[in-house]
């Protein structure tokens, strides 16, 4: 008999982020955060966990090539949710104790690129903790065993606006996220990702932070900075307040790279067509006498843009102009595209003498139009990424 549950998951962009862990074996933040969760539509980890006293031994299969499922923190999530499942009365404890003795199959895959800045690990691992836990049919907030996996992952177990409280007690038992506001409380924000690059990064997030905790004085004064912080973005969530929540926005972002900066040996994560991004989004405030877009960078080149319904055609019109791309359009803007493309060159005109620069050609890849959306959802049969024999459908 196999048992098997297909789910998928978020991407979440911090934009009061955390870097830097006051415990690396629990994989506790330094500082607490909040973050967006992204629509499913455009950026999703989909995972399907099959269990089976057929099965030999446990295996793992990621973007459709075989994984080591020894990985410690893939461990530690496996371990954590079986302890959680074994401790739980429920009418169905014999189904799922049955359940717990079998070896598993996961298969996991991601539409967007891997290790590229996009949060990718955070989809992954929260994706693989909400199918156990649907395997198992555990209840109760799964986050803080998402934490387990990738810190980052424990905001996709939720939609919407979320804050990950960095917690107080040393076993790391409250340090775990919850929901500010769901996804459909600011109907008007929009998300732009645009991807410059989506090569492996040269120092991964794990290991600068690490650095920049050893080295960094300026990360111990943004410590002591972040729960004002977290109040001021929070209360701007809540009253839709987008020029608070973009300064905010903008203002953490800059100081998380400056910290990456002031790290010995220094770290960059952004490239010449980061900052010129940067400039393209101040150059137009200061053009329209108000704060109508906010940029944040995780730990990586590409940028995620926040901004209103209304902004969307014009900016967007700039970005075409001043990082042209060689592609088709349709190739180029991804996501809900179909109301956006109609007279996107038409109507959008700007003085351009606002924007001292010259064009960036083919500098991005692509652009994924996006809005905020939910947290993991359980799919249909008829998607899983296994087949009947427990094996992955397609491998690369």
């Amino acid at each position: 008999m196999t048992h098997c549950i297909t789910c998928s998951a978020p991407v979440n962009i911090a934009v009061i982020k955390y870097w830097g862990k006051s415990d690396e074996a629990l994989l506790l933040p330094a500082n607490s955060s909040v973050s967006v969760t992204l629509h499913q539509d455009q950026l999703q980890a989909q995972t399907t966990v099959a269990a089976s006293h057929h099965f030999e031994k446990d295996r793992i299969w990621l973007n459709g090539q075989e994984q080591c499922i020894n990985n410690p923190r893939i461990q530690n999530v496996i371990r954590e949710i079986k302890r959680r499942a074994r401790k739980q009365k429920t009418d169905s404890r014999d189904i799922a104790a049955e359940r717990l003795n079998w070896k598993i199959h996961i298969c996991s895959k991601n539409n967007f690129p891997t290790a590229a800045g996009l949060a990718s690990s955070a989809a992954g691992y929260a994706c693989l903790v909400y199918a156990l836990k649907c395997l198992y049919k555990l209840e109760g907030d799964v986050s803080a065993i998402a934490r387990c996996g990738s810190g980052s992952a424990c905001r996709s177990v939720h939609g919407g606006f979320v804050v990950w409280d960095k917690g107080q007690r040393l076993d790391g038992s409250d340090s775990m996220a919850r929901q500010i506001q769901p996804h459909t409380h600011w109907p008007d924000l929009r998300v732009l990702i645009l991807v410059v690059n989506e090569q492996k990064k040269h120092t991964g997030s794990t290991e600068g932070m690490q650095v920049t905790m050893a080295t960094s004085q300026l990360l111990k004064e943004r410590i002591r900075s972040v729960p004002d912080k977290i109040e001021q973005i929070t209360q701007a969530i809540h009253d839709r307040d987008f020029k608070t929540f973009a300064e905010i926005t903008m203002k953490d972002s800059n100081q998380m790279h400056a910290c990456c900066l002031d790290t010995y040996p220094p770290i960059s994560y952004l490239t010449d067509v980061s900052r010129r991004i940067i400039h393209l989004v101040h150059c137009f405030n200061k053009h329209r006498q108000e704060t109508t877009v906010a940029y944040t960078f995780d730990a990586g080149p590409n940028a995620c843009l926040f901004l209103l319904k209304k902004d969307v055609k014009k900016f967007l019109h700039l970005v075409k102009r001043f990082f042209p791309p060689k592609t088709e359009e349709q190739d180029f803007i991804r996501g809900n595209t179909k109301q956006l493309m109609e007279n996107l060159s038409n109507d959008c005109e700007e003085d351009l003498s606002y924007f001292p620069f010259d064009p960036m050609e083919d500098s991005l890849r692509y652009i994924i139009y996006t809005t905020p959306g939910p947290g993991p959802q359980e799919l249909p049969s008829d998607q899983s990424l296994l087949g009947e024999d427990g094996l992955p459908k397609s491998l690369s």
